[in-house]
């Protein structure tokens, strides 16, 4: 069952931004550590940005840091994760869960296109 549901993203030029956000559906997402999450097509997912709990301890994939920002709202139940001079190669389905993930718990994701 689905713990998230992700909104944003799109086709973005290289260089762009984008911003993407999910709602989370169970109350102990406050409680909980949470991530953003890629697949490229072809590849295995993979963890882009992780956030404690509280917001006070994030890890980045080398990949992304420096351009990405992973952000919560405990009160709203709400994860974001914003984007900053977009490369082709963040072309991606973006998904947000837990850490550790759940089994069976992937939402549809949200598509974010780099490409010009």
């Amino acid at each position: 069952q689905a713990q998230f549901v992700e909104s944003g993203g799109g086709l973005v030029q290289p260089g762009g931004s984008s911003r993407l956000s999910c709602v989370a559906s169970e109350s102990i997402f406050s409680i909980s550590e949470a991530g953003w999450y890629r697949q490229a097509p072809g590849r295995q997912r993979e963890l882009v940005a992780r956030i404690s709990a509280a917001g006070r301890n994030i890890i980045y994939a080398d990949s992304v840091k420096g351009r990405f920002t992973i952000s919560r709202d405990n009160a709203k139940m709400t994860l974001s994760l914003h984007m900053n001079n977009l490369r082709p190669e963040d072309t991606a389905v973006y998904y947000c869960n837990f850490f550790p993930v759940p089994p069976n718990s992937w939402g549809q994701g949200a598509q974010v296109t780099v490409s010009s």
